[in-house]
């Protein structure tokens, strides 16, 4: 493997620090500006391709399920794909200034991916481990996401549960890989000692939260 020289890394420092402040003054614009659903309806046609009309992604995970997600979660989701703190070639792509081109237009499409609601077909896992799924994440997790797992709004604190079960499975992955840079490393240090099995199972586990919809049959993964 080839090795990365040092001096590259120094000189990238001042770029990322320049980003990261960036990040801070644009998020501080997004909330600051009167979120218009109507208009973010409007600039939601460019996202179905990937999260549906309806804002509940792919069961297989390739997209991950949006709908009433918190307002603040999907802000700052889109501010860090604008300014590289997240990465994603799709979602770079079109959450740029070519598709979503002010501040307003952020805090527009996130009002109106908060307010759906319709319930989706989730992607699950075997169900073979929820049940240790629940203990690993009511140990590891609960403290700030929640018992069933609907995060904080005011706190920026993500909903997860009826993520996809490969999509959460992926993002634990690339939370210990570095992949996710700017969540706290607080989520790679409680990830990192789970094995494969363990991460499946509380990736089911959160899947599953609140999945009622007898008639609903779930895609396996």
């Amino acid at each position: 493997m080839a090795r990365i020289n040092p001096l590259f890394l120094w000189l990238l420092l001042p770029m990322t620090a320049g980003a990261a402040e960036t990040a801070k003054i644009n998020l501080k614009e997004v909330l600051r500006a009167k979120p218009d659903p109507v208009h973010g309806a409007e600039l939601f046609t460019q996202c179905v391709s990937c999260h549906g009309a309806d804002g509940n992604g792919e069961a297989n995970g390739n997209a991950p399920r949006i709908a009433g997600q918190h307002y603040r979660v999907v802000v700052k989701q889109l501010v860090d794909f604008r300014n590289g703190k997240r990465w994603d070639f799709r979602m770079e792509g079109m959450a740029d200034k070519h598709h979503i081109r002010t501040a307003q237009d952020v805090a527009d499409v996130s009002a109106h991916v908060s307010g759906l609601s319709e319930p989706g077909k989730r992607g699950l896992g075997s169900g073979e481990f929820v049940e240790e799924g629940g203990r690993i994440y009511a140990a590891k997790c609960q403290s700030c996401h929640g018992s069933e797992a609907a995060g904080n709004a005011e706190r920026g604190i993500p909903r997860l549960a009826g993520q996809h079960y490969a999509y959460l499975t992926r993002q634990m992955y690339d939370a210990v890989d570095g992949r996710r840079p700017a969540l706290p490393r607080l989520h790679s240090e409680r990830i990192a000692p789970l094995d494969f099995e363990q991460v499946r199972a509380v990736a089911d586990f959160l899947a599953r939260v609140g999945w009622r919809a007898e008639s609903e049959k779930p895609s396996t993964n």
